[in-house]
């Protein structure tokens, strides 16, 4: 693996920063974006049982805002209730537009890394290349040894390059779609809660 390294050339080390990177990202938002984290089961059915019950105080609605995204989307709507509907659910989206940044945070960084590393592995791939031909040019055909460093520094920096970034573009699309599946979720659950609390569906079961 070090001889490796050592063939691709100086190249080798911005890649290999770029798959450390992509890693701790990847890492980061499996554990952030768990569906149980973003939008606990029954939340919903427990706002409307606090409701009921008159229990909905500030120190319940702060509770709410910290425990969840979900429930930071649902605190700003309860917060707003007096204003009515409208008033109710443009709260809800405001709330929803910062939270859907929180889930989308380091997404542009893997998605720079996936399209950068296929690039860096092309740069050390035009840079052995060259030391190829420059081999050829002053010292002629007769010295594989140099030709053979050249052309490993071209074949092991695209090989690297590609081995992140294709992994890394599997995990990026992954991220969206399950960001993209969680925003939708939790904007399902917060028009539920508008609607019982403007009579327009039926009361929330736990």
């Amino acid at each position: 693996m070090i001889e490796l390294f050592k063939a691709g050339g100086w190249v080798m080390y911005p890649i290999v920063i770029c798959s450390i990177v992509a890693l701790a990202i990847c890492v980061e938002r499996g554990w952030s974006l768990r569906r149980a984290r973003i939008t606990p089961k029954h939340l919903v059915a427990q706002v409307w049982s606090w409701i009921k019950n008159n229990q909905l105080d500030k120190n319940k609605l702060k509770t709410l805002k910290t425990s969840s995204p979900l429930g930071e989307i649902l605190a700003a709507g309860l917060v707003n209730h007096v204003h009515g509907r409208e008033t109710m659910k443009e709260s809800i989206q405001e709330a929803g537009r910062h939270t859907v940044l929180s889930l989308e945070r380091y997404l542009n960084t893997l998605g720079t890394i996936a399209q950068i590393t296929p690039l860096l592995g092309l740069l050390g791939t035009v840079i052995g290349m060259i030391r190829v031909f420059t081999v050829i040019t002053i010292q002629g055909t007769g010295d594989a040894n140099a030709l053979a460093a050249g052309i490993s520094e071209a074949l092991v920096t695209t090989a690297t390059g590609l081995t992140i970034a294709i992994p890394t573009l599997i995990f990026h699309r992954h991220f969206d779609r399950r960001v993209d599946e969680l925003v939708t979720e939790m904007e399902q659950e917060a028009l539920k809660m508008v609607e019982v609390l403007h009579g327009e569906r039926e009361t929330l079961k736990g």
